[in-house]
């Protein structure tokens, strides 16, 4: 390995401060396990009963740790059978990648290569993603897969908001936060408008085009010419948990965001974000002010973290602190993700615990405070700085993800904009004066603080039906597309193999529903689906999602959620940014102590002070605020 003299002094200096043991110290390679997963007898036991219990009973109807017990059972038996890899199918113009280097130990790299020092390839920008099913359960995307029953009337008849059916326990900042994540984790790209879908339409359909045309996800450019293989496709945006929506996901996008001056991001003198040439955020489909809110408020943090790294590391370089504000950075927002905007909107009180439990084991933040890890277990001692695992498949996210992630209810179609002062009203409007364009519009003219106090005191839509934004089905893209995102919604998920809603049920271990009054506790809503569909095993997933009973306090569905059991900690477990690597000598003390001693309603506070009275009494930033004209 090639040792540069910044490298050397980043491990050094780190090192002196942190006073490092064997364990604190950076190891030279990685090997995280790959071989197939394999659980203790103790757990094989958990498992079986787990799944008995979970479909006798269901595991939100148990006290909390019996519930937590079955969850984890659940962990386990999705672990063994419910991770697929893509990659070792055959793939084409894949160049080698040179050895790491030891700068590769304490930096994360623009594109996600070398997270993983082994397989360096692994989870980078322009790797397939991976599968939650069997690979033989992939769906061919033909067209009457594909188009059956027409995606425009399903979107119109069962997705279509005639009233926002609010989710009251959260508030709006939660829907902000998760297309925030999403921009991070996953997109299938673009794809120049060939061949797309063509959609007919009903006569008395009011769509302005006719067909309707929905464009194709872009096809795996690794994939061999007429390879009979299941579909892939490619995520452009680096799997990792690495905050790429901020960093971007190669080094050209990096610099255009990098003031180049003490590690930061390059800011505005009036704490707005600059629009660097050719990359202006507002062309991108799916920009809206929420987005603009959350990259501004984590481009803060990133330079209040580079100020409080310098203060014990003065010599170190511009890449120095950048590459250690950056992980701190990452790491805060993976944390506030786990423990507190994920229980906010599943707020079962089995989930709070279980959830919180992948931070911080279920021995609690108080012992770990205290003592730190107490165990090499996850369960005990949580999964930030365990061993890496990637349960026998190499990290990707996967499609099933993808398609679970579709929450577009979340998002309101009005808007009362107030100020966080004395909440007298500013503005009132629709979600199209928030979205392209006019966000940044907006953004001038209304100050972050007064829209960050709007968005925690307004309620969000529930993940159901009948809750689809109204702007969405008619939204207009950057590139001139009008697009009706619910269909799209539908479509995309039979295009990329996705299984329907009782197919993937049955993949994940839960019953299917026998007829539409078992999807669906609305006598309303399974005739109506009925009529939609006639045959039970054609729902699509997400209508079968919406429709399904909820468990208490979830914002969205149990079938979804076994996803998220599945992945929420495998996001963790395989990145050894979170894991091996999660140490004072790679993070230094100051950076692992500012992801402890923070939350989204400090980094909120720190930015934004004029907040204070309205977050007075919230304990979670993402459940509703105090509104001050009270």
């Amino acid at each position: 390995m090639s040792v540069t003299r910044n490298t050397r002094h980043t491990i050094r200096h780190s090192q002196a401060v942190a006073k490092p043991s064997p364990r604190t110290a950076p190891p030279t390679t990685t090997a995280p396990s790959t071989a197939p997963y394999r659980s203790s007898l103790f757990w094989r036991a958990v498992e079986a009963v787990a799944s008995v219990v979970d479909h006798r009973i269901g595991w939100d109807r148990l006290p909390v740790p019996l519930g937590l017990l079955t969850l984890l059972g659940l962990r386990t038996t999705l672990r063994k059978q419910n991770l697929y890899d893509t990659s070792q199918l055959p793939a084409t113009d894949l160049p080698p990648l040179p050895a790491p280097s030891v700068n590769h130990l304490v930096e994360r790299t623009a594109d996600g290569s070398y997270n993983d020092l082994s397989e360096p390839r692994m989870g980078m920008a322009g790797s397939r993603f991976g599968r939650n099913i069997p690979l033989d359960a992939i769906t061919p995307a033909t067209p009457s897969d594909v188009l059956t029953p027409n995606p425009r009337e399903v979107s119109r008849r069962v997705l279509t908001r005639d009233e926002l059916i609010p989710a009251s326990a959260v508030n709006s900042l939660v829907a902000a936060w998760i297309q925030f994540m999403i921009r991070d984790w996953f997109s299938h790209g673009t794809k120049p408008d060939q061949e797309p879908w063509e959609v007919p339409l009903r006569a008395d359909d009011p769509w302005p085009e006719r067909p309707m045309r929905i464009l194709r996800t872009p096809l795996d450019p690794t994939r061999p010419p007429g390879a009979d293989l299941p579909q892939t496709r490619i995520n452009v945006n680096s799997h990792w948990w690495d905050a790429s929506q901020i960093y971007g996901n190669s080094a050209e996008e990096q610099a255009l965001v990098r003031s180049h001056t003490g590690g930061k991001l390059a800011v505005l003198a009036d704490g707005r974000l600059p629009i660097p040439d050719g990359m202006n955020p507002a062309t991108v489909p799916g920009f809206w002010i929420g987005l603009e809110m959350m990259r501004t408020l984590f481009t803060l943090e990133h330079n209040a973290i580079c100020d409080r790294l310098l203060a014990d590391f003065p010599d170190w370089t511009d890449q120095e602190l950048f590459s250690r504000a950056r992980l701190v950075n990452a790491a805060l927002i993976a944390k506030i993700h786990t423990v507190e905007w994920t229980p906010a909107i599943i707020s079962h009180p089995t989930t709070k615990v279980a959830l919180r439990a992948n931070w911080f084991g279920v021995a609690g933040e108080r012992v770990h405070r205290l003592f730190g890890r107490i165990s090499n277990s996850e369960v005990l001692s949580g999964i930030p700085g365990g061993p890496t695992d990637q349960y026998g498949v190499p990290y990707a996210l996967t499609e099933e993800f993808v398609a679970v992630y579709r929450m577009h209810p979340l998002i309101r179609d009005d808007w009362q904009l107030r100020a966080a002062a004395d909440d007298a009203l500013l503005r009132d409007c629709t979600f199209r004066e928030l979205a392209g364009p006019d966000a940044l519009v907006l953004a001038d003219k209304i100050s972050m603080a007064d829209l960050f106090y709007s968005f925690g005191t307004l309620p969000p839509g529930l993940v159901t039906l009948h809750n689809f934004p109204k702007f969405l089905q008619e939204y207009l893209r950057p590139d001139g597309h009008l697009q009706d995102l619910a269909a799209t919604d539908i479509l995309r998920s039979r295009e990329l193999g996705v299984p329907r809603y009782n197919e993937f049920r049955r993949l994940l271990h839960l019953a299917p529903a026998r007829d539409f009054t078992e999807l669906t506790d609305n006598p309303e809503w399974a005739a109506e689906i009925e009529s939609l569909y006639g045959d039970i095993e054609q729902v699509d997933l997400e209508v079968g999602m919406f429709a399904e009973r909820r468990p208490q306090g979830f914002a969205f569905s149990d079938t979804a959620f076994r996803i998220f059991i599945l992945m929420a900690s495998r996001r963790l477990n395989s990145d050894r940014f979170f894991t091996e690597y999660y140490t004072p000598a790679v993070y230094t003390q100051a950076g692992l102590d500012w992801v402890q001693d923070n939350s989204m309603a400090s980094v909120l506070l720190r930015h934004y002070p004029a907040l204070r009275p309205a977050m007075a009494a919230t304990v979670n930033a993402f459940e509703p605020w105090r509104r001050t004209g009270q």
